[in-house]
């Protein structure tokens, strides 16, 4: 089966569901990426003085190691405004998003939730514009069957001791996914890729968010036991 990932920026998959997006491709799903922006207003790019224009095209080339690493079955990476989602017409937005879906066929997307784990307005935009094209597309189209997200449940959360992170509560969570340890590591191998990224990763303590179980919200189902598997249980309707 096909699941699309979409996310605003370089390393939210990293930071989020490698691990899980490993897993899938290793169960022989087709796993592909969309990521709205290049992420070049990093303020990392001020240590390598850096452009935001070089600074998005190093962290493309980030990606595409990523993309060898997890064996994605493809990767899409626009150029629309790192950290200035906010201020350009939602539309267009959407449209590169519908087009993205309509192009993969994919049976579930999965993206942010709606507190956007770190709260930050990238990600809250990106929760908002895939759900409302979601809604549009889900009763023209066959292949769509669920729209997902990742999120933390509250004892992740607690292990981030540089930055708050929300979480979902566990009448939220519908899947728990369990990973192996190779999955683990591919997740450990992909944050590797980031190069210009390191001491962020490194500060973050993201590394210890990286355990065997991860947790998604599915969005107007409930689960209670939680799913699996986000390709459990698919609408047919």
């Amino acid at each position: 089966m096909k699941i699309l990932y979409v996310f605003p920026h370089p390393d939210d998959e990293s930071f989020g569901p490698a691990a899980v997006m490993n897993l899938q491709r290793r169960k022989g799903h087709q796993v592909y990426l969309l990521t709205l922006t290049r992420g070049g207003a990093t303020k990392q790019r001020e240590k390598f003085n850096y452009s935001i224009e070089k600074m998005g095209e190093v962290r493309f080339n980030e990606m595409l190691k990523v993309a060898e690493v997890l064996k994605l079955s493809g990767i899409t990476v626009l150029d629309l405004p790192d950290s200035g989602l906010k201020e350009i017409d939602p539309r267009i937005i959407e449209k590169a998003v519908r087009e993205e879906i309509l192009r993969i066929e994919p049976f579930v997307v999965v993206t942010y939730p709606v507190h956007g784990i770190s709260g930050f307005h990238d990600h809250l935009i990106t929760h908002s514009i895939v759900k409302r094209v979601y809604e549009e597309l889900k009763e023209k189209q066959w292949f769509l069957r669920r729209l997902a997200f990742t999120t933390l449940d509250e004892q992740t959360s607690n292990k981030s001791k540089h930055f708050k992170l929300n979480y979902s509560t566990d009448s939220e969570i519908d899947c728990e996914i369990e990973v192996e340890e190779s999955d683990i590591n591919a997740a450990n191998k992909s944050l590797d890729c980031y190069k210009t990224y390191k001491e962020t990763i490194d500060n973050s303590g993201v590394r210890k968010l990286i355990g065997n179980k991860y947790f998604f919200e599915i969005y107007r189902e409930e689960f209670n036991p939680p799913l699996t598997d986000l390709f459990d249980k698919l609408k047919t309707d």
